[in-house]
């Protein structure tokens, strides 16, 4: 599960770096960071999707939300007898004590 979290996170660290850094434009002298190639990027996908290329960054985060959602469903089902044992233990410990009167 470490190497599937792994391949997940580098493509999403990779992309939304470059997007951070070519949206406002800190390039470092690094043609490809620049705001001039992110908007010739986002424009030329746009026309390809037939979308508004201000769309396709919202698009991609949403996608990145679902694809996060589902990795989580499936750790959590891997892991389902230590959560629901945790689970247990809480309850108990917060449910088992008696509830004292204020005066």
């Amino acid at each position: 599960m470490r190497y599937v979290f792994a391949i997940w996170a580098l493509p999403l660290v990779i992309f939304w770096g470059w997007f951070g850094l070519s949206y406002y434009d800190m390039n470092f002298g690094y043609v490809m960071l620049t705001r001039q190639v992110h908007d010739i990027l986002f424009g030329l996908y746009g026309e390809m999707l037939g979308l508004d290329a201000a769309t396709i960054p919202w698009l991609v985060a949403k996608a990145c939300i679902f694809d996060t959602l589902i990795l989580m469903a499936i750790w959590a089902f891997r892991r389902r007898k230590l959560i629901a044992a945790r689970f247990r233990a809480m309850r108990e410990r917060y449910s088992d004590a008696p509830s004292v009167p204020n005066a």
